[in-house]
This record gives structure tokens, C-alpha cells and sequence, in this order.
């Protein structure tokens, strides 16, 4: 959660990636035969998401998924070296935002549409996301944090609305159910 790692100020955002990295190292990595599959499975794909996609406007998704990378180039290089494929997404699991417009001191923006964590109804512009580490002055002039959003109601005829769950599993999954 790269946008809550941001709000945690630099010691949290550095230490999460630190973290990722010490997660990766303590994985078996590569391709086995059918057996070893079964009785000691090992990992050939790694995907670095960044969620809560939905959190921030499209066009900042970018920027999101440029931010994941600088944070885990150390881990997707262990990764590599392990000969493991690796990707970074950004993504969200449950879409619980909608694009929208809305008016601020009489002009029309475009934001974000969804319901806050106690269930308040919003309509923001959120805050642009860095697209490589943030500076000493980023976290310095940094004046609010991100909005977190509730899911949906869902409706039992609709599939759950998400941002690339599709393409991630595909990465992960895909050629291991043809």
C-alpha cells in the first residue's frame, strides 16, 4: 500500500521497502519438476502491486506504478538474479471510486466519487503521487494525506468493479490453467 506507506512520512515509506526486500529474500525460487511441486513448491513469478489504485485520478496511475518500481528495484533485482519473472501493477482489488466532476469555487473539476471509511459521501480531487522517490522537500511541503474510500454496495448481478485484478492474475496464473 505504497499511498499508506506515503502518509506514514519517509521512516514508513523507506521501511516498507526495506521490508519487501527482506520478504523476498525468504522465498524458494525457480522451476521444479511435477514432485518438487507438489512437495516443496517454489516461486516463478513475483508481481509487485500497488493498491488502492482507485484511491487516485487515472491518470496518476503512472505515477503510482513509476513509484512501486523505484521502491522495490532492489527486490525485483533479487528476483531477476533468482531467474524469477517479475512485474509491477497498479491496481485494485475492489474499485471504490468512480471518476467524476463536481464544482470547487465555481469551476468544474474532475475528482473522485465514493463514500469515506464512516460512510460520509466524497467528491475530491486527490493529491498527485510522486513518480520517483520523494525528495526531503516532497515530504517537507506535503500538507494532507490521502482520502480512503469504502467499497461499494455490491449487487449480486454485477461483477465486483476492480482496476487490472484481471491482468494480475493472468501474470500470476495464466498459462498454469491452460
Amino acid at each position: 500500500d505504497c499511498l499508506h506507506a506515503l502518509d506514514g512520512g519517509p521512516e514508513c515509506f523507506h521501511d516498507t521497502g526495506r521490508a519487501l526486500q527482506q520478504i523476498i529474500q525468504s522465498f524458494s525460487y525457480g522451476n521444479g519438476n511435477l514432485l518438487e511441486r507438489l512437495f516443496r513448491p517454489r516461486i516463478d513469478r513475483v508481481l509487485f502491486a500497488a493498491s488502492k489504485a482507485d484511491h487516485l485520478l487515472p491518470e496518476q496511475h503512472d505515477n503510482l506504478l513509476s513509484l512501486l518500481q523505484d521502491l522495490v528495484k532492489g527486490s525485483a533485482a533479487v528476483a531477476h538474479f533468482e531467474g524469477v519473472s517479475s512485474d509491477c501493477m497498479a491496481l485494485a482489488s475492489v474499485a471504490a471510486t468512480e471518476v467524476a466532476r463536481g464544482k470547487a469555487d465555481g469551476e468544474l473539476l474532475r475528482g473522485l466519487r465514493g463514500h469515506s471509511i464512516n460512510g460520509q459521501a466524497l467528491l475530491i480531487h486527490p493529491q498527485d503521487v510522486p513518480a520517483r522517490l520523494p525528495s526531503q522537500e516532497w515530504w517537507s511541503t506535503r500538507s494532507e494525506g490521502y482520502d480512503y474510500f469504502r467499497p461499494q454496495a455490491m449487487e449480486h448481478s454485477r461483477p465486483m468493479p476492480h482496476i487490472r485484478m484481471d491482468a494480475a492474475l493472468e501474470f500470476l496464473l495464466g498459462d498454469k490453467l491452460r
